[in-house]
């Protein structure tokens, strides 16, 4: 990937592509924009983009083509956007390989959270870990280089949920469900206090991803690299 990345935007509405184009632009993205998906796998395969940024409700070619079309010759990273909640499985799932989601409406900011996060997990080197943390689903374990931290089912619950969407925020209420398999009824103030103790046992393993968002909620990002 070159120094600047270059994201193409393959969205029909103007105001939406053009609000998506000056954010990325204004962090130091090339961005460019296809109103539709008539042409869009072509420009793919002869641009090759660091990234695209893809609706899935385009005329003529719909994102769900493009994304199959593309996955045909390519692993360029793939940031679906969408409206329908009920296509998040498809378009995550291993038919098309979209590499993550984003739900309208959104915040330009956090989209651009979100590019910045599927990049990096790109260009890390190749058999390695992109960051110090790593979660075994099946033993219900994380460990942070190599030290096992001690959670509870909740916390390693809330850490998973965090973990796997970078730059997203993530409501209390949306915590609240991924915390507990049973549905309870729990208030605002036992998420809190769960991302306290999950801060702290980070934090003692010498990392701190998780930041307050005032009023909404939370989201897991590692800081800017140096240089």
């Amino acid at each position: 990937m070159s120094s600047v990345a270059h994201v193409l935007i393959v969205e029909d509405e103007p105001k939406i592509a053009a609000l998506l184009r000056d954010y990325l632009a204004a962090s130091g993205y090339r961005a460019s924009v296809l109103d539709t998906g008539d042409g869009a796998i072509e420009w793919i395969r002869a641009q090759k983009p660091d990234l695209v940024l893809l609706d899935l409700m385009l005329p003529v070619t719909d994102g769900l083509a493009i994304c199959r079309g593309a996955r045909a010759f390519s692993n360029v990273p793939i940031l679906m956007i969408t409206a329908r909640v009920e296509e998040i499985d498809r378009l995550l799932g291993l038919e098309l390989g979209a590499d993550d989601y984003i739900c309208k409406p959104f915040s330009p900011r956090e989209v651009v959270a979100r590019v910045r996060a599927v990049l990096r997990r790109a260009s890390a080197p190749p058999g390695g870990d992109p960051s110090p943390i790593h979660l075994d689903e099946d033993r219900f374990e994380a460990r942070v280089r190599g030290r096992a931290l001690v959670l509870t089912p909740a916390e390693f619950r809330l850490l998973r949920k965090l973990f796997a969407q970078p730059g997203r925020v993530f409501s209390r209420a949306q915590l609240i469900d991924a915390l507990y398999v049973d549905h309870r009824v729990v208030s605002d103030r036992t998420v809190d206090s769960h991302v306290k103790n999950l801060r702290r046992k980070l934090a003692e393993s010498g990392v701190d991803p998780i930041a307050s968002v005032y009023g909404v909620g939370y989201r897991f990002e590692w800081p800017e690299e140096p240089g």
